[in-house]
């Protein structure tokens, strides 16, 4: 009888690899396979999530998972083109086919999720609405700020929230509404403006990276409130479930390498791992490129080459970077964050 059962149970577990196969590339995926490259929308710049170096290198955290999507697609993560593009031109170059991906700041809500024709593959980063200000001003708390000029970009969850925020707490403002991010910094730090709003780690960078001189960083402050919730998440066309998945389960293997302490210098080692789930994480033990559609270390590659989630936050906006930024709900879900990977299996 008990053999009965265990053959029973075999026929099901084969049942359903049979059943899931290997996945056929939609119209996005076959492109972007044609083409040689993944057209990447990013924002016109931010330190540490996106922005071009001297030599004209993009890189940041938004930047890393463009690259993991071009290792699990290519095995290379470096085959990737970076569209800048401005928030109000984001969604329109994805619903165009301008670009394959959106790494911008976009935050993932329910209308844009279902009403623009776009699907959000996941959360990168949670962040939240804040508020700079200049420490001259001498204003310790955003309820204060009744009758202040700020500085804010058109088209984002930023502008409606400002204004929810002001109204709910019975105060008034002047919007200098621009959609430029480097004319919004140049308007803060001019004095057009008494504040500048935006996602929390976009105000951080601008702090650490963008003060003119003779500023300095200590002439700013970013206020202790955070008035919203703002969860950062790639974007890409609906309907090429295949293409969606690639981006979703990219960023995932990047949380799930952290997970299990696989990081770009002990990848190799990692190899030769007798962990079940590293092995089969890694592809040692093959099916999980199989079911994706990709070659089987296409998790090898994304660590090898990018790093794991935590290398990426840290390299980039974390301790090893000049942001600073603590991982807070950026964490692991071990560590009391909310970056959590559904099981690689």
């Amino acid at each position: 009888m008990r053999n009965r059962i265990v053959a029973a149970a075999a026929g099901i577990v084969a049942a359903l690899v049979g059943a899931a196969g290997t996945a056929h590339a939609g119209k996005d995926l076959d492109a972007v396979r044609a083409r040689g490259a993944l057209n990447c929308g990013v924002g016109i710049g931010t330190a540490g999530f996106m922005l071009a170096d001297s030599q004209g290198k993009w890189k940041g955290l938004s930047v890393d998972v463009c690259r993991a999507v071009a290792a699990t697609i290519f095995g290379d993560s470096e085959k990737v083109r970076y569209v800048p593009l401005t928030s109000q031109q984001r969604f329109t170059a994805v619903q165009s086919s301008e670009v394959d991906i959106v790494m911008g700041n976009a935050t993932y809500t329910l209308t844009r999720d279902t009403a623009l024709g776009l699907d959000f593959t996941g959360i990168y980063y949670y962040d939240g609405q804040g508020f700079l200000v200049p420490k001259k001003l001498g204003v310790k708390s955003a309820k204060e700020l009744n009758g202040a000029t700020v500085c804010v970009a058109p088209g984002t969850t930023t502008e409606l929230n400002l204004a929810d925020y002001f109204r709910a707490n019975k105060m008034t403002f002047k919007p200098v509404v621009i959609e430029k991010v480097d004319e919004i910094r140049s308007a803060f730090f001019s004095g057009r403006c008494d504040v500048y709003t935006t996602d929390a780690s976009s105000l951080a960078a601008t702090r650490a990276a963008n003060v003119p001189p003779p500023q300095t960083i200590d002439d700013y402050v970013i206020l202790p409130e955070i008035i919203s919730k703002e969860p950062l998440g790639p974007v890409v066309r609906h309907g090429d479930n295949q293409f969606a998945d690639i981006v979703r389960w990219a960023f995932y293997a990047m949380v799930e390498a952290e997970e299990h302490g696989i990081t770009s210098k002990n990848v190799d080692e990692m190899l030769k791992s007798d962990n079940p789930s590293i092995k089969r994480i890694l592809g040692v033990t093959p099916g999980m490129g199989k079911a994706l559609g990709v070659d089987e270390k296409w998790v090898y590659n994304i660590v090898k080459q990018v790093g794991n989630y935590g290398e990426s936050f840290d390299r980039n906006v974390g301790m090893g970077s000049p942001l600073k930024i603590a991982r807070g709900q950026n964490a692991l879900w071990t560590q009391g964050g909310l970056q959590y990977s559904p099981p690689i299996r």
